[in-house]
Order: C-alpha cells, then sequence, then structure tokens
C-alpha cells in the first residue's frame, strides 16, 4: 500500500500533560504517500528482457542476411523505446507526500515530480479533516483546511486508500490534548 505510518494511529499520540514540542522533538506521527506502481523495477527488468527476446525471435532466421541490417535498428529501435516510456513512467510516480504531526502543528511537505516542493503547516486544534465521497476530483477526496487555505491529501491513492487515510487523521486529530 502506497502509504506507510511511522506510528501507531491507533493509538494514543501524546502523553498525558505534553502540549508543545521542542526544536528536535519526534513527530507524534509520520504519514509518507506515494503513487502506486504496480511494476517494480526487477520487474521492468525482466518485461524489457522478455520483450528483447520476444522480438529477436522473428530475427534469428536472418541471421547472415543483408536484412537482418535493415531490420535490427527497428528491432532494437523498439526495445529502446519500452525502456524509455517506463523509465519515463517511474520519473512522473516521484511524486511524494510527507504528513507530519506533533501537538501544536500539523505539516505536510509535497515533493513533485517535476516542479517546487510545497509546504503547508497549521496547527492542528484548527484543522479539519473532510472526505468528499463522491463529486470531488476523485471519490473519497480528502482535504485539509486550516490556516486559510484547503489542501488535497493523497488525490494520486485509491479510494480505499484515502478513506483509511481519513479515518486514521481524523482519529489522531481528535486524541490531541485541546
Amino acid at each position: 500500500m502506497p502509504l506507510t505510518w511511522e506510528c501507531d494511529p491507533q493509538g494514543a499520540p501524546v502523553d498525558a500533560g505534553a502540549f508543545l514540542h521542542g526544536p528536535d522533538a519526534p513527530t507524534l506521527a509520520h504519514a509518507v504517500l506515494w503513487p502506486h506502481r504496480s511494476l517494480p523495477r526487477k520487474g521492468m527488468a525482466g518485461v524489457i528482457g522478455f520483450a528483447f527476446v520476444m522480438i529477436l525471435i522473428p530475427v534469428i532466421p536472418l541471421l547472415g542476411s543483408p536484412v537482418l541490417w535493415g531490420l535490427l535498428p527497428f528491432t532494437m529501435g523498439a526495445v529502446w523505446l519500452l525502456w524509455f516510456f517506463l523509465e519515463r513512467s517511474y520519473a512522473t510516480g516521484a511524486l511524494r507526500e510527507d504528513l507530519m504531526l506533533w501537538s501544536d502543528r500539523i505539516e505536510i511537505v509535497r515533493t513533485n515530480a517535476h516542479g517546487p516542493v510545497q509546504h503547508w503547516a497549521a496547527n492542528p486544534f484548527w484543522v479539519r479533516v473532510s472526505l468528499t465521497a463522491k463529486g470531488g476530483p476523485v471519490d473519497n477526496y480528502v482535504t485539509l483546511s486550516g490556516a486559510g487555505r484547503v489542501v488535497e491529501l493523497g488525490a494520486f491513492l485509491s479510494p480505499d486508500e484515502r478513506k483509511t487515510l481519513h479515518a486514521d487523521l481524523h482519529r489522531l486529530l481528535n486524541r490531541l490534548p485541546h
């Protein structure tokens, strides 16, 4: 699942009496979100190897023939194009969202694949987590509103993963001391 928590979102996030974090205090909760990749890097190497072998099967009878040299650039070009577009897909999937929660601050850092890093921070007491089941840009659209802004979170996740994320965030924010 392209969502990992570095704390147990089920448990109590703070000890009684801990209201403010120090400059190097650890986060109470840290979620890392990234787009799902159905083909891992090892699988990509296997797909390219399989495509290479399959493309060479019709070329093998042409070994020693001048026709081979006319056909070889196109067959190798097809393998190269497969590699190029798979690499491009991985590059666009370099998107990452980090959600960090302290007792007095919630922060989202979105690292875009080919753009600037975006930051958003607010006091968790004033943050509201919303789930739009239908009618948003995607089903189960999760937004956080606070500090005068509304930010989306995990729009690249599946609807079930966004629903789980909403429940975890709602539970964590409700357990913080007010």
